[in-house]
């Protein structure tokens, strides 16, 4: 807690583009943390030259005033941001202080001394990537110091030197604890930076298992898709002759007025039923497995809608229901994959027809041109249980139905509409859908009148969908 305090005020000096990374911020800590005590520390030997030296002339006033400015650079580093030209000031001034100081109180001999390896620790420090920059202060500082030497022919006695003793020890018990004071600073930023790095390398060794588990999976998977494709495939072909034979056993049971008529109907309507569970489980695992083509070809679209209502009549009928269908005139040629658009509607009508009873479905087909586009739009309409707004977010997922209690009631994989979904996009469509719980459903196809494959190649993931311009019927209750 005290150390957090702690950090807290020497941050307050701290702006925030001195923090980029954590080297720079611990950087400028240490830079904080070190002139403010810092000066504190070399005032003691202040205090001892205002005593000792009687004069107190002009030399004793400027090492006063450059210790006490090193008090102003945590400010200035407040206000400009910016640590390197401040630094540089800093090594120079300890520097020439520690000279200077030198020169006028005891020479090769004087106290100031020890001071002199501490600004040269500092310089490479604070800018070590430049350390020739650094020799160059500290050798012109130098430099500086014997030339007033050979130019005065000895070095002034403000202070004898037999009472510089005391400020000896003064100066470097004071540099002595300053260097502590800097080494336990920068050995608890150095022990904080090495719990980071390890904190990072455990962060890098869990982000590799995740890789290395996310590949497995999608192997895995991938894995998983061949086999359901394998399987499927092979549970049509006995299924198809179950379902072939039925009808076959059907026409003649007719024929004779058969008692068993029913028990044939239930035999064929459950191979269909097994036989679309089937199907459903071979798309949507050739869907996983990047083996799902397109058969782009003309049709007429009257001719489309006329099958498909043949087709899906029963499923829409079987719970008691009525089905309209509303088409425009001159619905015209469509160029795209009859079979997949025929089994998206298909898997609409039959969730209509499931989920609605004693209602209506309506289907309705038109063009809409957009943006230059022509555009096919298919809607199925219901007046069923309708879908609450929590489920239509999770309305497309693989393997997901409206509720809990829908695959038990209503049966189902849960895949149909998943796979509508992903037909449309590979014509370079989409699939919307308003409900309204306990009113009904409104599913609508979108998809271009004339799909062109290489334009379309990032439908599946992207499609560009117009705005629905057709009038939006209102559910019965």
């Amino acid at each position: 807690m005290l150390q957090e305090k702690f950090l807290r005020a020497i941050d307050w000096f701290i702006p925030p583009q001195a923090r980029t990374d954590i080297a720079i911020l611990g950087r400028a800590r240490i830079f904080v943390f070190s002139h403010l005590f810092g000066p504190a520390l070399g005032h003691s030997i202040s205090i001892y030259l205002y005593i000792s030296d009687k004069n107190r002339g002009f030399p004793f006033w400027v090492i006063v005033t450059s210790i006490t400015l090193f008090w102003s650079l945590p400010f200035a580093l407040k206000l400009i941001g910016r640590l390197q030209p401040l630094a540089w000031f800093s090594v120079e001034n300890l520097t020439f202080v520690t000279l200077f100081g030198s020169y006028y109180y005891g020479g090769v001999s004087s106290p100031f001394l020890p001071w002199l390896l501490i600004a040269l620790l500092l310089g490479f420090f604070y800018v070590g990537e430049r350390p020739f920059v650094v020799l160059g202060i500290f050798c012109a500082n130098v430099a500086g110091f014997f030339i007033a030497y050979w130019l005065n022919g000895a070095f002034p006695q403000h202070i004898a030197l037999s009472d510089l003793s005391g400020v000896g020890i003064v100066s470097a018990t004071s540099a002595t604890i300053y260097m502590a004071m800097m080494a336990l600073y920068y050995a608890d930023v150095v022990a904080a930076q090495s719990g980071r790095q390890q904190e990072a390398a455990r962060h890098r060794a869990t982000a590799e298992r995740l890789r290395k588990a996310m590949e497995e999976a999608e192997r895995s998977n991938r894995q998983k898709s061949v086999f359901l494709a394998k399987m499927s495939h092979q549970l049509r072909t006995p299924l198809n002759a179950v379902i072939g034979y039925s009808e076959m056993l059907l026409e003649d049971a007719k024929d004779h007025e058969d008692e068993q008529i029913a028990d044939l109907q239930r035999i064929n309507s459950a191979g269909k039923h097994l036989l679309s569970l089937v199907t459903d489980v071979l798309d949507m695992s050739k869907i996983e497995s990047n083996k799902t083509d397109l058969t782009i070809q003309p049709f007429h679209l009257n001719d489309f809608i006329e099958d498909v209502v043949a087709t899906g009549r029963s499923l829409v009928t079987s719970n008691g229901n009525e089905l309209i269908v509303e088409r425009e005139a001159g619905l015209g040629i469509v160029i795209s994959d009859e079979t997949r658009l025929r089994q998206a509607v298909l898997n609409l009508l039959s969730n209509a027809g499931k989920f609605t009873t004693r209602g209506r479905v309506t289907l309705s087909a038109g063009r809409r041109a957009d943006r230059g586009e022509d555009w096919i739009v298919l809607a199925v309409t219901d007046t069923g249980i309708g879908i609450s707004q929590e489920n239509l977010q999770k309305l497309f997922k693989d393997f997901h139905q409206g509720d809990p209690s829908t695959a038990s009631k209503y049966g189902g994989t849960g895949l149909g509409l998943a796979l509508s979904r992903h037909f449309c996009r590979m014509m370079g469509g989409n699939i919307e859908v308003q409900s309204e719980l306990g009113r009904g459903s409104r599913f609508m196809i979108r998809i271009p009148a004339y799909f062109e494959k290489d334009r379309h190649a990032d439908s599946a993931t992207s499609p560009a969908i117009p705005a629905a311009r057709d009038e939006e019927r209102s559910y019965a209750a």
